[in-house]
């Protein structure tokens, strides 16, 4: 009698500790996933000035997912710039990113600015005899990106923390002022869907939790 009562204790034993493993990796892989299963995560947000949320791994998930075959190196690299050079001028570094996924169609290029161009937002780009400005680097074309988004954000009085690279730094400051994405449209593009398509990207973004 004793023998079958330690026999079945022995077996309840090893079904516990194979429920609580079980229960373990579920739970597990409940946290793992829940970032990008769940309806509400970090959300983006949609102001020209501030801080992205995002840091440079998640810029990168973002971006190789809507371009698997991209040079994840680059991507990396120009997702570093971004974080950088946007928090030395305040600019929210989430939406200077989805900004340049979208005017390069996630670096596809294909219009009239051209990859070794490092003109990661369009600067100056109108026609055949303008076909924008040219950059001696990555990162100063990424540096003259966050310096154009913030002479949109900004009156002419609050001063740059960098040196200028931005040629067309002045155009806006005279013209235009915006504080959000939608305040982008029809301004830096013409495209009156220009801000809600920066907002649906930044919508995805906030997917990608830390």
């Amino acid at each position: 009698m004793d023998t079958l009562f330690y026999k079945i204790r022995s077996q309840n034993h090893k079904i516990l500790r194979k429920l609580s493993f079980l229960m373990g990796i579920l739970l597990f892989s409940a946290s793992f996933f829940s970032c990008m299963t769940s309806p509400q995560r970090e959300d983006c947000s949609r102001e020209l000035l501030g801080s992205g949320i995002k840091n440079s791994a998640q810029l990168v998930d973002f971006f190789m997912k809507h371009k698997p075959d991209a040079d994840k190196e680059k991507v990396s690299r120009l997702a570093e710039y971004y974080i950088e050079e946007a928090n030395i001028e305040g600019i929210n570094s989430d939406v200077a990113f989805v900004q340049m996924c979208l005017e390069t169609g996630f670096l596809g290029f294909g219009n009239l600015v051209l990859p070794e161009m490092n003109n990661f937002c369009g600067l100056g780009a109108m026609d055949a005899e303008h076909p924008g400005e040219y950059f001696e680097s990555e990162q100063i074309g990424v540096r003259a990106h966050i310096q154009h988004l913030h002479a949109y954000a900004t009156t002419a009085d609050v001063e740059l923390k960098q040196e200028l690279v931005d040629p067309r730094y002045s155009w806006p400051h005279r013209t235009k002022f915006a504080t959000t994405v939608q305040d982008l449209a029809g301004h830096w593009a013409t495209d009156p869907e220009y801000g809600t398509k920066l907002d649906n990207l930044l919508n995805e973004l906030g997917l990608y939790c830390k």
